[in-house]
């Protein structure tokens, strides 16, 4: 059985947890938007035709920031065409997917939407085919106030209170050949810092993103985290990462390498930081830059680029079927341990996005003019949203550990916490790595004032006549979820959990004024 004994005391600390790290994103791509989020004809859409039951799934999953509207398909977008009254939208072709774009879903729905979702919206501008100055039209439409054409524009499509949105991404993976308007580091750097400084002059309280890597294994990673940042370092807030994980169809050790992917997402963010870091200390900058890590799922791409689902995006479609991943109790496990990567880092990572939000790659799925569900990835990213409060606990994990193909030195239980002092809950978040057999975690209290209870366990895991495979569909969306995890017990000042294998789990300990 593999064995963790985790290190944690209150007074030692990450950070408090940043309240954005735990959103979500909703690209114009295959059928994220139209039949996932906006369905007019659909059975629970209501009066602004908004799909009701994704509504309150979203509501329950709890995703506190949304990046819209892309994703490479803003790169290509011109934000013109989807606000102003439908019939009079035009039809476009989506450069980035190949598809048909009808508008009928533009800013002015996302931000009723998000509304009455409970979220934040996070803007992307088009700096791809377009710049600083449709950046700025854009900025000025959604939060002047009014008085000038575009934000009287606004006041005459119905919205006659400024949107307010205050999180804006410059651009979207600018470092990638595949992006419309492809750019090396040094045109961007430049266009990213004369459209950060003149955005500020419409909207001084705006937080801004510059691209990073789209991707660790680009072969400009980290010299364009060091280029982009030294041209903007004084006008941004934040640097993006973006990062997908699959399991390998083959190869050695294909499993161990994928429960290990959070190795790789603990690297990725490592190295960034050191990177701004680097560029904070020759330029004697007085702030951190900090990473939004708006883009992150479990995404088998291979599978996709080999199949005749990518060859379908020359067709030419409205809203085509695109990477419906379907998420086994594997990948829920691996996404909570991303999860848990993210966390740990929070006191850099202060914006997260898991791609996407509804069936394409999603957290949820839907049917047109059918029902809605939460895939099995949903699960620990709902948990960890409404459980993790107060502060990052430092957590130092002795215990088993195995190389895979890949990686060395992983560790077979992944852990992160967090510590609620007002609320007099700690709250653990652990992962067994191991395929076949049970960890045993022990949590030693002492530092903890106190006796402590056990408040709440829950776990996920493949349950009687399932395996790792198993996932939520149509006809069982509630295969795989949480359930009860029995056999935690807290004595002599120590916390003991049994895992089973295979599994991600919350354990809530609550003090005496939990």
């Amino acid at each position: 059985m593999p064995h963790a004994r985790l290190t944690i005391d209150p007074e030692f600390t990450v950070g408090p947890v940043p309240r954005r790290l735990f959103g979500s994103f909703a690209e114009h791509m295959g059928r994220c938007i139209y039949t996932g989020i906006f369905e007019p004809d659909h059975p629970t859409a209501d009066e602004d035709g908004l799909r009701g039951d994704v509504l309150e799934l979203v509501r329950q999953v709890g995703p506190t920031v949304v990046r819209y509207p892309g994703g490479n398909f803003v790169s290509g977008y011109d934000w013109e065409d989807g606000v102003g009254p439908r019939e009079e939208r035009p039809r476009r072709l989506d450069r980035a997917w190949r598809t048909v774009e009808t508008n009928q879903f533009g800013l002015d729905e996302f931000a009723t939407w998000a509304q009455k979702a409970g979220t934040e919206v996070m803007m992307a501008v088009n700096l791809g085919t377009r710049g600083m100055q449709e950046a700025c039209d854009l900025l000025e439409y959604a939060n002047h106030p009014s008085g000038t054409r575009l934000s009287d524009l606004r006041r005459s499509h119905g919205r006659q209170d400024p949107y307010g949105i205050t999180l804006w991404c410059l651009g979207n993976e600018m470092d990638g050949p595949w992006q419309t308007g492809h750019k090396t580091a040094h045109e961007y750097a430049r266009l990213a810092a004369e459209t950060a400084r003149a955005m500020r002059t419409v909207d001084p309280s705006v937080e801004l993103v510059a691209c990073g890597s789209s991707g660790r294994g680009m072969a400009t990673f980290g010299e364009w985290e060091r280029v982009v940042l030294e041209e903007t370092y004084e006008d941004v807030d934040m640097i993006s990462a973006h990062a997908y994980y699959e399991e390998a169809q083959t190869g050695e050790d294909t499993v161990g390498d994928f429960l290990a992917s959070a190795k790789d997402m603990d690297a990725f963010i490592e190295e960034v930081v050191a990177t701004a870091d680097a560029v904070r200390a020759r330029g004697r900058h007085r702030k951190h830059v900090g990473i939004s890590f708006d883009e992150w799922n479990v995404w088998y791409q291979t599978p996709w680029r080999d199949s005749d689902r990518a060859n379908a995006r020359t067709a030419w479609d409205v809203a085509p079927r695109v990477i419906e991943d379907e998420y086994s109790v594997t990948d829920a496990v691996v996404v909570g341990t991303l999860l848990n990567s993210l966390l740990r880092h929070g006191d850099r990572v202060t914006v997260g996005a898991q791609a996407q939000l509804v069936n394409v790659i999603g957290l949820l799925r839907s049917e047109e003019g059918g029902p809605a569900w939460k895939q099995t990835i949903a699960h620990p990213f709902e948990q960890m949203r409404h459980r993790a409060t107060g502060a990052i606990l430092d957590v130092r994990t002795r215990g088993d550990q195995v190389s895979t193909a890949r990686f060395d030195d992983v560790d077979l239980v992944d852990a992160a916490a967090t510590w609620d002092e007002e609320s007099g809950v700690l709250s653990l978040f652990l992962a067994n790595r191991s395929e076949h057999e049970a960890g045993d975690v022990e949590v030693p209290l002492r530092a903890f004032v106190g006796e402590m209870r056990v408040a709440e366990a829950l776990v996920l895991a493949a349950g009687e006549g399932q395996d790792r495979h198993t996932t939520n569909t149509q006809a069982a969306p509630d295969a795989v979820g949480m359930r009860p995890l029995e056999g935690v017990v807290v004595q002599d000042a120590t916390a003991r959990v049994t895992l089973p294998p295979l599994s991600w789990a919350v354990v809530q300990l609550a003090g005496p004024r939990g």
